[in-house]
């Protein structure tokens, strides 16, 4: 730390701040009883009423107990209140801290009031020197850490309970959560600096600056979320042992590990114990409470990896504008030992035992989380916890490798028809963009949360409906054939379909996104592992032929999701005629289907309560901010979903909030305030519009199945 920053403060500016940090805690603990501070969760948390009193222990054994002749308060709390300073005499072991039932909260509180006052005094009559600076601005943020911790213990604490207690009304939170940004960032490398750079406070471990050597990579723009996570859950993350280190699957085995700390699953789906109570889980949200086991276990799976500490900083340092959520949601975990810098020497005096003496067998965290206080984190923060621990708000960030050049040419085609189309569709009146470019890996991810919604009905009453068909049409495939989704498949409803057909002699999905189609197979090859699963690039309504050598039997097409209603009428027809030339005669088609119903259950599908929705359709201009150089104000559109009963449809727009010039690459296009993009409608049918459709495209409807309210149908359709 540089004290020049702090050594022109006035006494009253240092009593000021004294006063402010040292309010905090006691505000957090104002609605919870002497029960709730007493008592110690388990041995890695401390009872709220020892935080009280060891933050007050603090400033006056660093500093009122420097002066000659001090007299303490009670010379019996050094030893009570005391963390780990072996250099000031006897402690108590951490794991006791709840047997101290002595003092009681009022005398810990009168303790802390004693030592304000001395502080107080203390501050207004003296003329700091450098040192005396930094041990006060290092109480001041070591009393931030507990005030974190304060919280920390305390959820445990109360998840500890039967009766789920809520500790607060509303979760005690510094700022609210950033809206995504979407995709990776890519980063050249190459020799920079990290570390602090003397400027400011900064813990002893966050320097000396130094010169670290990065290859080309990348990190993601947004932190894992819950969603993320519940797919990793449902791909058995937690019974996979190639996913985990050996000492982390040991760890999920003797803990019997099946999901974040203070998840619980039950008839409802997902909820997780909270600060405010037990909620649902928002799959929107960043995922807390993972241990590093865990999020390195995750980033396997996810074909990736956690950044190295130095990545993360400097990506964040070069491009902070890139990343959501770099503060205040979660602490972030890195693929990085926590271990000295080159050059680190430990704070001189007493506090050298600050930091130094934990540089073993624990692993780096970065940012901060969501009860950080204000202006305690900084880029170049360490915080370190063993592997294993996960009651504190951690969570992560993914990060990989430069990619190889075969596939930066593949992505480089998809981009350049992506441009094309979006420039296209913003040309005309009313502006317009395909719903196909919604699906990157994170529109993939995000229609996935939407199909756990409790408002979307279609994915839950389509899967109910197969369940039911699927075995009786399986009988009518026959020997060798091969299953054809249009879309990149490997949800709950493949799976349905190749549970129940499991002589299949190959699958094919076919998809316009290369990242979607890779993730599908690779998911559906460890699921079917004696599976043929032969991947297609390609448009629905341009699709390349079939590949050879994948089966000589029946084709049976396969497009749930209601997908048929994204297209108009034209487009329909086109894409089954495409689709009934591309399978081949005596081919089978499942066709899923929404059905009209009330305007009202159909607006809460496509404008869900929690959000998903809407991040969902800004997906696309966040895909164009990041892949075609555009300048979308994702913030300036607003959601919209309307039912547009004349042509029975539901439509999705983006609508602009003022106006505003964007510009994609070379090109720019201008919106007038409350100007929309029209990005999707989702026609609903009847059985007889469905009728219609199936025979102007050369298909007959050989069986029509529909679901119990809120009723969606399936159609088998026969050449």
């Amino acid at each position: 730390m540089t004290s020049a920053a702090y050594s022109t403060a006035s006494s009253s500016g240092w009593v000021d701040r004294y006063r402010a940090v040292r309010a905090a805690m006691p505000a957090l603990a104002a609605g919870l009883s002497a029960e709730d501070l007493a008592a110690q969760s388990m041995p890695d948390c401390s009872p709220g009423k020892w935080h009280l009193a060891h933050t007050s222990w603090f400033f006056e054994a660093m500093l009122l107990s420097q002066h000659p002749g001090y007299e303490p308060v009670d010379a019996r709390l050094q030893t009570l209140f005391n963390s780990y300073y072996e250099a000031l005499g006897e402690r108590v072991n951490r794991f006791e801290r709840g047997l101290m039932t002595r003092p009681s909260l009022d005398e810990v509180l009168a303790y802390r009031a004693e030592i304000d006052r001395r502080m107080i005094d203390w501050l207004g009559r003296t003329d700091l020197d450098a040192h005396q600076i930094y041990l006060l601005t290092l109480g001041f943020h070591h009393d931030q850490q507990h005030q974190e911790l304060f919280l920390m213990d305390m959820l445990n604490l109360m998840s500890r309970s039967p009766l789920e207690p809520a500790a607060y009304s509303v979760e005690p939170r510094g700022r609210v959560v950033e809206a995504t940004r979407g995709g990776v960032v890519r980063l050249d490398g190459g020799l920079t600096q990290i570390g602090h750079d003397g400027t400011g406070f900064a813990f002893d471990n966050e320097g000396p600056s130094h010169r670290v050597w990065l290859e080309p990579y990348s990190l993601a723009a947004d932190l894992v979320t819950n969603g993320d996570w519940q797919r990793f859950i449902e791909d058995d993350g937690y019974g996979r042992p190639e996913l985990w280190l050996s000492d982390g699957w040991a760890t999920v085995k003797a803990e019997g590990w099946q999901a974040p700390l203070y998840w619980h699953r039950d008839d409802d789906g997902w909820s997780a114990m909270t600060l405010s109570g037990r909620v649902t889980v928002d799959p929107a949200m960043p995922v807390r409470h993972v241990s590093f086991y865990e999020a390195d276990a995750f980033a396997r799976w996810a074909g990736t990896r956690l950044p190295t500490e130095a990545e993360w900083e400097h990506a964040i340092r070069s491009r902070p504008e890139a990343f959501a959520n770099a503060f205040g949601e979660v602490w972030q975990w890195t693929s990085s030992a926590y271990g000295p810098y080159p050059g680190f020497t430990p704070t001189d005096g007493t506090a050298s035992e600050y930091n130094g003496k934990f540089m073993a067998n624990q692993m780096v965290l970065r940012g901060a989380s969501f009860a950080t206080p204000d202006g305690h984190g900084r880029v170049s923060y360490r915080n370190f916890f063993y592997p294993q621990q996960r009651w504190a708000f951690m969570g992560l960030r993914l990060a990989e490798d430069a990619p190889k050049q075969a596939e930066a040419k593949t992505r480089d085609g998809e981009v350049a028809r992506f441009r094309r189309d979006l420039i296209a569709g913003l040309s005309q009146s009313p502006k317009v963009a395909s719903p196909k470019w919604f699906y990157d890996a994170r529109g993939s991810d995000l229609f996935e949360d939407i199909t756990r919604l409790p408002e979307y009905y279609p994915t839950r009453q389509e899967a109910a409906l197969l369940r039911a068909v699927a075995p009786r049409w399986a009988e009518l495939f026959g020997p060798e054939a091969v299953l054809v989704e249009f879309g990149s498949g490997a949800s709950e409803k493949t799976r349905i379909v190749l549970d129940a057909a499991p002589g299949l002699a190959a699958y094919v999905p076919i998809d316009i996104s290369a990242d979607a189609l890779n993730g599908a197979v690779e998911r559906i090859g460890e699921g079917y592992p004696y599976l043929k699963v032969v991947p297609l690039v390609g448009d629905f309504l341009h699709m390349p032929p079939l590949p050879d050598g994948i089966g000589s039997g029946r084709r049976i097409g396969f497009f749930p999701g209601s997908t048929i209603g994204n297209l108009e009428r034209d487009e329909a027809i086109a894409f089954l005629k495409s689709a009934r030339g591309l399978l081949g005669p005596d081919a089978l088609f499942i066709l899923g289907i929404d059905l009209v119903k009330e305007p009202e259950v159909l607006i809460a599908a496509y404008d869900d309560a929690a959000g998903v929705t809407a991040a969902f359709n800004r997906n696309l201009l966040v895909r164009a901010n990041r892949e075609l150089e555009a300048d979308f104000d994702i913030d300036a559109f607003a959601h919209e979903a309307r039912w547009n009963a004349e042509a029975q449809r539901m439509e999705m727009h983006l609508v602009a909030g003022r106006d505003m010039e964007v510009i994609i690459g070379d090109s720019r296009v201008s919106f007038a305030e409350g100007e929309t993009i029209h990005t999707e409608s989702s026609r609903k049918f009847t059985e007889q519009t469905v009728r219609e459709l199936a025979t102007m495209a050369g298909w007959s409807v050989t069986t029509f199945e529909i679901g119990d309210a809120p009723s969606v149908a399936l159609a088998l359709l026969g050449t």
